[in-house]
């Protein structure tokens, strides 16, 4: 069952290969004599809208989408898909309002927006926090479930698996993001084909168990009719995972504030947007958004096949561990079951996400500590050339430290959920601080300062205190959590700011103009079949 024929083999290295050869042919063609730092950083000027389109999915999409969220699917159902589909609208947002301000104030890494709107101390304390999440928790996780995904559907070991995945995406990483734009495009190719293939098989295996043979429509509707309570995006008071998507939140809550932070606060993202012009940039972000409406078809519709089969019996053993079901086992149990050679096409679909994942990861790693700390602090007249060469060992040390952490993470049960919850302490201090910034010229940097201070603590209280007092306190679902402490963290911020307001030299230099928010037709036409789709799904499946 958990083994690779010669056929998958084949296919695999075919992939690994053809990624390989176009990234060093990319390399080769696009490089200039002497790669500048933004250049290598940013690949400024150099990626299609359709690249950054590309990049900007390959670097979200990883194992926890593939595992993570097929288990979501398995245990909550279709709800699960509104992390992608709010991203859709939420990337819409980002592309009218967000990105013009990067753009237009020449802005390349968060913490030198933080550093020119505020000042540098606000700025390196956020560049160190953000360099110790994204290796220790974001490559760390990604590197542990795609390890975990791969040793699962082969008899690869876990820790040769770990060090295969690492090692794939350092070659793609020191090239450079052009590298990375390029390869991108190619691994978004593998991993939607892969994961077309892998839900075609789920729905396949529904009708045939049900007596209608390869007919995946039949799949559909036997899937609708078999499991009702798993097409609900919104979940009342009283349902048994009301905690993890509270109602109204998933649309306008605690769903936004932790897509608006995701896609428009976090250099891991927007990076793929830095280095092209405003009407390139918009073009790729809203080619993401219509890719994000694909993603639950590929990840959490096979996860809810799983759940019908295996409540008719099938799969019992396949999905428990120690006798407890395991919802994140429902995605490999199927790529196990798929034929050879299409094993081969999901292997190198899982593959591709995680490695366009951690290279994107680690790049944002390499622009942050080589612009933002050794640039600022250790080596202030350094080279473009020595530049550029201190991110790369940078992409090679932390992906070593990443490496070596990720067999720690042993007892996640869904990981998708858990990997939001806790992000979520972060992410609602991040856009109040970038908001303010971006929005109110009387923010100081005493108010960001406090806000970046404020944030953990209060979502800490949030979750624990009802523990601490035995239910004294209401233990509110995360997503509405994340909405308090925003708002909390925000109306601090602006009593900070009226109470002390900043001092004339003190006046932040970031521009904003109304102009840059004027989109073209194309733009708005794109806009619309995209929320009229987003309408449609939450109409039907309300």
């Amino acid at each position: 069952m958990h083994t690779l024929h010669i056929a998958d083999y084949i296919v695999f290295f075919l992939y690994f290969i053809v990624v390989t050869a176009y990234g060093v042919y990319v390399y080769r063609k696009k490089r200039s004599v002497n790669t500048s730092s933004k250049e290598f950083f940013l690949a400024e000027g150099s990626l299609t809208w359709w690249a950054i389109g590309a990049s900007l999915i390959a670097s979200n999409i990883s194992a926890e989408h593939f595992i993570g969220m097929s288990g979501s699917g398995f245990a909550l159902g279709l709800a699960i898909s509104t992390y992608e589909w709010m991203a859709a609208a939420t990337l819409i947002v980002v592309a009218v309002f967000i990105i013009p301000l990067y753009l237009k104030n020449r802005i390349y890494t968060m913490p030198q927006f933080l550093a020119k709107r505020y000042n540098d101390k606000v700025s390196t304390i956020m560049a160190v926090f953000w360099l110790l999440v994204y290796v220790f928790v974001n490559l760390t996780s990604i590197i542990y479930l795609g390890a975990l995904a791969i040793s699962s559907i082969s008899e690869i070991s876990f820790f040769w698996c770990v060090a295969g995945v690492s090692v794939f995406a350092i070659i793609v990483t020191v090239g450079g993001m052009k590298v990375i734009g390029y390869t991108d495009v190619i691994q978004v190719l593998v991993l939607i084909i892969g994961g077309l293939v892998t839900t075609y098989l789920a729905l396949s295996l529904l009708s045939e168990h049900y007596g209608y043979g390869n007919d995946i429509l039949k799949g559909l509707s036997v899937l609708r009719k078999e499991a009702p309570t798993h097409f609900h995006m919104i979940f009342q008071k009283g349902d048994p995972y009301y905690k993890e998507l509270p109602g109204l939140s998933v649309l306008i809550g605690g769903m936004l504030v932790n897509n608006l932070a995701y896609w428009g606060c976090n250099q891991y993202i927007v990076q793929r947007a830095l280095g092209a012009d405003l009407n390139t940039a918009r073009k790729g972000i809203l080619f993401a958004a219509f890719l994000k409406l694909l993603v639950p078809v590929i990840a959490v519709l096979p996860g809810i096949t799983m759940y019908v089969l295996h409540q008719k019996g099938l799969f019992l053993q396949e999905m428990s561990e120690g006798g407890v079901i395991k919802p994140d086992h429902a995605y490999p149990t199927l790529m196990n079951l798929l034929p050879a050679g299409l094993k081969g096409i999901a292997f190198a679909a899982l593959t591709a996400a995680i490695v366009a994942s951690l290279a994107g990861k680690a790049n944002s790693i390499a622009t942050i500590f080589s612009l933002d700390i050794y640039r600022k602090f250790i080596h202030k007249d350094v080279s473009e050339k020595k530049l550029v060469r201190v991110g790369r060992w940078a992409v090679l040390v932390s992906m070593i430290a990443a490496a070596l952490v990720a067999p720690a993470l042993r007892s996640l049960d869904q990981a998708y959920q858990f990997i939001q919850e806790y992000v979520g302490f972060v992410s609602p201090g991040v856009l109040a601080i970038f908001l303010l910034g971006f929005f109110w010229k009387r923010t100081t940097a005493q108010a960001a300062m406090a806000g970046a201070l404020l944030t953990i603590p209060v979502s800490t209280v949030l979750k624990f205190l009802p523990v601490w007092t035995n239910g004294g306190f209401p233990d509110y679902p995360f997503l509405d959590r994340m909405t308090i402490t925003f708002v909390t963290v925000a109306v601090v911020m602006i009593l900070i700011s009226w109470l002390f307001p900043q001092k004339e030299n003190e006046k932040a230099i970031i521009e904003v103009d109304p102009k840059w928010f004027r989109v073209n037709t194309g733009f708005v036409v794109g806009s619309v079949i995209i929320l009229g789709i987003l309408a449609a799904l939450y109409t039907v499946f309300w």
